[in-house]
């Protein structure tokens, strides 16, 4: 399934609920809770958009899982899927911007491993390691990376799309965060990283590496 669906189907009970009982207060008269509840119903909408993304086609470019704001770039230690030292790029999405996730890369998904945690806000440094999160991580033909999902104080659902074997263009959606959130992205040393700490970001159509071999 390609979930390409304008609004994502997690988001109609959303959606629907509130606007159900928009629709029952104005029958009975309670005005200004309709008109509440039906502005929840609409941001639901707004917020559940997965809109299409002309994804970039050069050889070489890994583009964002997300869309966001890249909040900072540092070297890390991953030793359990990429063996050693990787780029890790934090981007922060906020209530207003699109929350479906999406492939970085052609590549194949190795595994996909669920860690529990606590519910900080997702800009907080520390939401990376106690924070609930998913790790999907992904092989391709320039090296692995890792997508990582990670919830925020009000995200408090992640929802992955994708399992171990599947084979996903560059730009194909993965899975979707309820609510504002964070989205890591591991890359390997040899990635020229082509955007900074401040960029504003978009879900499979901003370039965030390249390769230089391609």
């Amino acid at each position: 399934m390609k979930h390409k669906e304008i609004v994502a189907l997690e988001g109609w009970v959303f959606i629907a609920v509130p606007a159900l009982l928009s629709l029952a207060c104005f029958v009975i008269g309670w005005k200004t809770a309709g008109v509440v509840l039906a502005m929840v119903s609409l941001f639901c909408l707004f917020f559940f958009r997965n809109p299409p993304r002309t994804i970039p086609q050069a050889a070489g470019l890994v583009v964002s899982p997300a869309d966001g704001k890249v909040m900072d770039i540092t070297r890390v230690e991953e030793p359990l899927f990429m063996g050693g030292e990787a780029i890790k790029v934090r981007i922060f999405l906020s209530l207003f911007n699109v929350h479906i996730n999406r492939m970085p890369i052609e590549g194949r998904i190795e595994g996909v491993h669920r860690v529990s945690g606590i519910f900080l806000p997702a800009y907080n440094m520390e939401a990376s390691s106690k924070n609930q999160r998913n790790y999907i991580g992904i092989s391709s033909d320039t090296g692995r990376l890792i997508v990582v999902q990670i919830t925020g104080l009000i995200a408090r659902r992640l929802v992955c799309w994708v399992t171990a074997g599947q084979l996903l263009s560059r730009g194909e959606r993965l899975g979707l965060i309820r609510f504002g959130s964070c989205t890591e992205l591991y890359l390997p040393c040899h990635a020229d990283v082509q955007v900074t700490p401040g960029d504003k970001v978009r879900g499979g159509k901003s370039v965030i590496a390249k390769f230089p071999s391609c």
